[in-house]
């Protein structure tokens, strides 16, 4: 998972047009002639756009009538050599505002997010408190967030996407100009946005659960001493795990049954992130020395938290009447994809006649029939067939401590493609961190700054999870740091959306086992493969139709209860479940596509997952007969142009499914 600040993760191009009504439409056509006598015909265009913008902005606390007369005749700019000059000025000085911004909302939230104990009740202060929340009322205070509206115009999605394809590198990065200041959000707003994110985060990241303390019926104890596994990533790659083991079944079994009941939320309070009662899972009973306890259900928590962020969300939307919904942001703003063309491409792939093919291979292997948590069926990896526990003992033997795994990176870099120098490079630009959560990465905003790989490692040692984690987020440090450090605009760094820094990570992910020495020497690895990424896309492409879904509901009942919101995510688990999976697993109505807690904490950022998959297929197919190393560097500095140019300029064809879809048919061919 990629983070960033969280004014840029909810805040960062939010187009809007929302007049002050200080100005009227007399005065803005009176300036516009004005201009246009001074300066001519040719600056038409950007004169009409600019003095417009910033009239729609302009409001009662800028000044009056004539002060907007006197400002928009001062600054703005015809002179084309002076235009460029303040362009170059301002790239430069947004760095230095933003990335300084990001560098002390990141390193104020480090009690929370990195092994620094204890926590201390300041510390969720200062974590909630926003450098950015009155950063853009400043830039509008003082004129300078007017000065861009006045000078760049700002294009619309419709724009971009029928015209970015013949605009110059400089066209782009001045449009992405313009794009930081169509917002004009008060910072109250932002900042009570900044705090439920933090809450809802801090929620999840402390989210743990005992497994050793997990008994069955006889009382036996299924999982090892000082297993404990944060939800539901640590969960869900447990229950992966067992797939390579014998008699697995049981432990996903109650694996399933342990997610079930944080989806209902009939999971015992008590045994959140405790270590001194057991629990059954299976029967749902707690014991304490022995001796079965009464207990109190989770008081819906985890849906009030949810609830929190859809709120704090919504309160944007008087400021958005262009984009007037948190969904319509996240695809035409954050994705720059239209909503309806991104369901269609990701339910292509669950909807492919081949997925049942697939289940039935998946079957055949098992020697059994499937049951829902199938869908996180790992059995085409190649680590199948070494064994846990042996992955375990290599993995914390080579990485015990967090500076261990930082002194690694240059070799795995340079096993990953990249020239030793670059390997070096790219070292010193990331900094490795003890996280208290599954990991994640977090870039950085300033060249001079470094990007963050967050990754857990128990006093044991770091286990073969937290390690295929760990270089998942390394591929999202890379691209970060190639996508900054080696961009030709400020403004362009980056990638067009979250999907394809995923793609990255996800690119990078695969190659774990290589990187430990230990790759997959089956002669049929590479359709083994096209049928992991499928299967893992079908199954990340459902729980983001849930989480697309779940927005919906919650903008058609928005005074709804938390009691409420439960039982609608419920609901929509099962119709997405039994729209899509029970199709191809002949199963019906199970709720587990709620599990994911992205949908708590990260604000609709599930559905660019399943995209990140085909992303990453393409490329992978793209990469057959290339270097990894000289190809990713290549792709990141493409920078953050629309999805369908970024593509063809990396791959040479559009985003598809089809490539993904045909690999799997004929893998399918081959190993029946």
């Amino acid at each position: 998972m990629k983070t960033s600040s969280i004014y840029f993760l909810c805040m960062f191009f939010l187009t809007v047009t929302l007049s002050g009504g200080v100005v009227d439409n007399l005065t803005i056509d009176r300036v516009v002639r004005d201009l246009l006598d001074q300066h001519g015909a040719e600056a038409s265009e950007r004169i009409n756009a600019g003095v417009r913008q910033v009239a729609n902005f302009w409001q009662e606390t800028d000044g009056s009538s004539a002060d907007f007369v006197s400002f928009c005749t001062d600054y703005f700019i015809a002179e084309t050599e002076q235009l460029q000059l303040t362009f170059v000025r301002f790239e430069r000085n947004f760095e230095i505002v933003w990335g300084h911004a990001h560098e002390v909302g990141r390193d104020l939230s480090m009690p929370l997010q990195l092994e620094m104990n204890p926590v201390l009740p300041v510390d969720y202060l200062f974590a909630e408190y926003d450098p950015f929340a009155h950063l853009q009322d400043d830039m509008y205070a003082n004129k300078i967030a007017f000065v861009v509206l006045l000078n760049f115009p700002i294009a619309t999605l419709d724009e971009k996407l029928a015209e970015g394809a013949t605009w110059s590198r400089s066209e782009w990065a001045k449009a992405r100009l313009a794009e930081t200041c169509a917002t004009r959000v008060p910072a109250e707003v932002s900042q009570e946005l900044a705090k439920v994110y933090v809450q809802a985060d801090d929620y999840i990241a402390n989210y743990n659960i005992v497994m050793h303390n997990l008994v069955n019926e006889k009382g036996d104890r299924l999982f090892p001493a000082g297993l404990k596994l944060i939800t539901h990533w640590g969960l869900r790659d447990e229950l992966k795990s067992h797939y390579a083991r014998q008699n697995g079944v049981p432990h996903q079994q109650m694996i399933y049954e342990v997610m079930q009941d944080i989806i209902t939320q009939d999971i015992p309070r008590v045994v959140i992130n405790n270590e001194t009662v057991e629990w059954n899972p299976m029967q749902n009973q707690v014991f304490r020395d022995g001796r079965k306890i009464d207990f109190e259900r989770e008081p819906d928590v985890r849906y009030q938290k949810l609830l929190s962020v859809f709120k704090a969300e919504r309160s944007l939307d008087a400021y958005s009447p262009n984009m007037p919904t948190k969904i319509d942001r996240r695809f035409q703003r954050d994705r720059e994809i239209p909503e309806l063309e991104f369901e269609n491409l990701i339910s292509a792939v669950l909807k492919a006649p081949v997925a049942k093919d697939v289940a039935q291979l998946i079957a055949q292997r098992l020697d059994r029939l499937l049951q829902p948590f199938d869908i996180w069926y790992d059995g085409f990896k190649g680590r199948s067939s070494i064994g846990e526990s042996e992955l375990d003992k290599i993995v914390s033997e080579r990485y015990s401590t967090v500076q261990a795994f930082q002194d690694d990176l240059p070799r795995i870099l340079s096993d990953l493609g990249f020239s030793a120098e670059t390997a070096a490079f790219l070292e010193s630009k990331i900094t490795v961190d003890p996280s208290r959560g599954a990991g994640h990465a977090s870039g950085a905003m300033r060249r001079t700054d470094n990007a963050h790989l967050r990754t857990r490692i128990p006093e044991t040692g770091m286990t073969y999870k937290g390690y295929n984690i760990a270089i998942h987020e390394l591929g999202h440090n890379v691209e970060q740091v190639f996508s900054l450090n080696k961009m030709d605009h400020y403004m362009l760094y980056g990638v067009p959306n979250t999907a394809f820094t995923e793609a990255f990570a996800f690119v990078f992910q695969s190659r774990d086992l290589d990187l430990l020495g230990r790759a997959n020497k089956d002669p049929l690895a590479e359709h083994l493969k096209a049928l992991d990424t499928f299967w893992s896309t079908c199954e990340i492409a459902s729980v983001g139709l849930v989480d697309m879904r779940v927005w919906h509901w919650m903008y058609a009942h928005p005074e709804a209860t938390a009691g409420e919101l439960k039982e609608a995510v419920i609901k929509i688990s099962k119709e997405v479940w039994n729209d899509y999976w029970m199709p191809i697993l002949g199963v019906k109505d199970s709720i587990i596509l709620g599990i994911y807690s992205h949908m708590i904490v990260y604000g609709l950022y599930l559905p660019d997952y399943s995209l990140g998959h085909i992303i990453m297929f393409q490329i992978e197919q793209y990469l057959k007969d290339k270097n990894l190393g000289d190809e990713m560097e290549r792709m990141c500095r493409l920078g953050r142009i629309t999805p369908d140019a970024w593509m063809r300029a990396a791959v040479g064809s559009p985003i598809s499914t089809a490539p993904l879809i045909e690999a799997a048919t004929k893998a399918i061919e081959l190993l029946k």
